[in-house]
């Protein structure tokens, strides 16, 4: 975390949090953690509490992007399911309090790993995290969504369809230059769209194992978080993100597994945990899995180049961190293309 007193009005938060939050007391400091590249978020620290603030980030938004009110929504709807959340405080949507909507949430206390190479633990332990996060991860598209209060989370229809027209949308907004791969994805992306197979669920969007949290001494995941980009579903979209990361290269920029010895570490295969899943789901198996793959890493190609345009109009929660981050695309493009084979 680093501090960053210039983009949080603690004066306003903290008159704010007296008003609406009960039990709040200050007095209010705040540090901003330096993970993420959306909607900046904050730990707010007083005498008794400590909290968890995201907000909008400042200055011209892509339409539909940075909807914090959805992650307090379906936050709050999961409270009681078998997908573990931190609690849900406030959520303001006035803008003159603070610039731009913000919620407030529990601080979960745990620990997070920011690749599945988990450096330093046991082969237990990996294999025992990875397992919750697949287990996790059924639950989540088992969820009843018309009990849960999220059957109109989401639009009707196939979900790749609208998904892609979507990022297609969002990435040629934030275009800088012509990508060839890229270009080439979209079209074959959208001349293989599977049909519909009935599946509607909730999904998170940007399912990682640096998205959840585990408890501190052991391997029970107490919080899922960033669910900024769900929305009620296709299921596989989720599945494919976990294994489209462990296609990157290991370390703190990809994060993936991408020539580890996966079987001395305690780690499973891209096959193994896709087995594990349907298993838990009660699934014969997933054909077609190239496509899911290839639909994630252009989403993930359009998703860096908004963080890279937000750099270049000084709108980036990190700024040298994402302008970085155009470089990236035309690799994932190239991936994207390679999945579909």
């Amino acid at each position: 975390m680093s501090d960053d007193p210039n983009t949080l009005d603690l004066v306003a938060v903290d008159d704010y949090l007296r008003a609406n939050l009960q039990g709040y007391a200050g007095p209010l400091e705040a540090k901003k953690f330096t993970v993420g590249q959306s909607n900046p978020t904050y730990e707010l620290r007083t005498p008794g509490k400590s909290y968890v603030l995201r907000r909008k980030p400042p200055g011209v938004l892509l339409k539909s992007a940075h909807a914090v009110d959805r992650e307090f929504r379906v936050q709050t709807a999961l409270a009681h399911s078998k997908v573990p959340v931190p609690r849900m405080y406030v959520l303001c949507e006035d803008d003159s309090i603070i610039g731009s909507a913000f919620y407030v949430m529990e601080r979960l206390v745990g620990r997070n790993f920011l690749e599945p190479t988990m450096k330093g633990e046991t082969s237990e332990t990996r294999s025992a995290v990875l397992d919750e996060m697949n287990r996790v991860l059924a639950e989540l598209h088992m969820v009843d969504i018309d009990a849960v209060g999220l059957s109109d989370y989401g639009p009707t229809g196939n979900y790749f369809e609208r998904q892609i027209a979507r990022w297609t949308k969002q990435y040629r907004a934030s275009e800088t230059e012509t990508v060839a791969d890229m270009d080439a994805l979209i079209d074959a992306l959208e001349n293989s769209i599977p049909a519909d197979d009935g599946q509607r669920t909730l999904v998170h969007g940007d399912y990682r194992i640096d998205n959840l949290m585990f408890e501190r001494d052991g391997t029970r995941c107490i919080g899922v978080l960033d669910w900024e980009l769900s929305t009620i579903g296709h299921p596989y979209a989720d599945l494919a993100a976990v294994i489209m990361q462990w296609q990157m290269p290991p370390g703190k920029e990809g994060r993936g597994l991408a020539g580890v010895d996966r079987s001395s570490l305690g780690l499973p295969s891209d096959q193994q945990f896709i087995a594990s899943y349907c298993q838990r789901r009660g699934l014969p198996g997933i054909d077609n899995f190239g496509f899911y793959l290839a639909f994630n890493f252009f989403r993930m190609a359009g998703i860096l180049q908004g963080v890279y345009k937000r750099a270049l109009d000084g709108n980036a929660s990190d700024p040298a961190r994402a302008r970085a981050f155009g470089a990236y695309v035309p690799m994932f493009a190239k991936h994207g293309l390679a999945a579909l084979g």
